[in-house]
């Protein structure tokens, strides 16, 4: 990045800082504008764009679209968003992808494990034509109830990561680019790293050869410490291992065995690893604004990054139903 690139960034920086509630929304149009053909970034920070991931370019097609910019990142709906509604039955995990376009105008989404009636190929396949018919990309699939990574027996272990496989297929299946896993283990910080490396390291090198990531969330337990994720990575060392930041998800302040995790730095120590990126929300004030998360500091660290691909809305609140809090914060992003 050049002098005048860096100026750029600080201006955008004002920008956010002296912008309040949705109005920061033109701070970043403005920020895409003043760069103009320049690239600020690779998508996700450690390797080549994958699949499903954008950068920012600028349009150069004639007519309406000359001159039009790209946005610095597009937004995606994760499932967990509606998990009341698909538990109620008010909504079918096979028409996700169609009302995210239709109710929400998000053309992108992540899926959940627990709500597939099957991983097999029939179903997944049925899922993938919806989502192309509904003009949908289906980016990644979050796997939850398959055992821990990091199981300290290690037939168990094993187990956990073959059980992850028929997910890598179906994320395959559906042209997505990762599967989010959890980095659950017991034992002291240092004995969880080791088997939890172990575990990942497996089931990455697995997904690796089908051309998919493997996404560490901060999710509980060990992997809501920043730095402790980091390590993890480290461990690991593989390209095709990364992060999923979620601007919620770290260890409260009242937590009882600690002063709590700053969601900030841990989303900043996550991100040079972050193939994906999760908009966590909760409740919003009378401007609009999320009441715990200041989202025009966490969108500056992700861009600082170099990020340019799908931040996920991820809404899960309670005060607001589920529709209206999607849109909520999809004005915030």
């Amino acid at each position: 990045m050049n002098a005048r690139n860096v100026d750029d960034l600080r201006r955008f920086e004002k920008l956010l800082a002296g912008s309040s509630g949705i109005g920061r929304r033109s701070a970043l149009k403005t920020l895409a504008a003043t760069l103009g053909a320049v690239v600020l970034g690779p998508t996700g920070c450690r390797t080549a764009p994958a699949r499903n991931e954008p950068v920012a370019q600028p349009a150069t097609a004639a007519g309406s679209d000359a001159g039009r910019v790209e946005p610095l990142f597009k937004i995606s709906l994760a499932e967990w968003s509606l998990h009341r509604q698909l538990g109620a039955g008010q909504l079918d995990h096979l028409d996700f992808p169609e009302a995210a376009k239709r109710d929400y105008g998000i053309e992108a989404v992540e899926y959940v494990s627990t709500f597939f009636k099957s991983a097999g190929a029939d179903y997944v396949g049925e899922l993938r034509r919806r989502a192309v018919d509904a003009g949908v990309r289906s980016l990644l699939i979050m796997v939850d109830g398959e055992g821990a990574l990091g199981d300290p027996d290690e037939a168990a272990r094993r187990r956990t990561v073959e059980n992850h496989y028929k997910w890598v297929e179906a994320a395959r299946l559906l042209g997505g680019h990762s599967i989010r896993v959890n980095a659950q283990s017991s034992g002291s910080p240092e004995e969880q790293l080791a088997l939890v490396a172990d575990g990942l390291r497996r089931l990455t090198e697995f997904a690796a050869e089908r051309d998919l990531n493997v996404l560490v969330e901060n999710h509980g337990g060990l992997s809501s410490n920043g730095a402790w994720v980091v390590a993890l990575m480290k461990r690991v060392d593989h390209p095709r291992c990364g992060t999923l930041p979620d601007f919620g998800n770290f260890l409260p302040p009242n937590a009882a065995d600690n002063a709590g995790y700053d969601r900030y730095a841990g989303v900043a120590e996550m991100m040079p690893y972050a193939k994906a990126v999760s908009a966590k929300s909760h409740d919003f004030d009378e401007s609009g604004n999320e009441v715990d998360i200041d989202y025009r500091r966490m969108i500056g660290i992700v861009l600082r990054a170099g990020y340019r691909g799908y931040v996920g809305i991820e809404y899960e609140g309670s005060r607001l139903p589920e529709p209206d809090g999607i849109r909520a914060t999809k004005r915030l992003l």
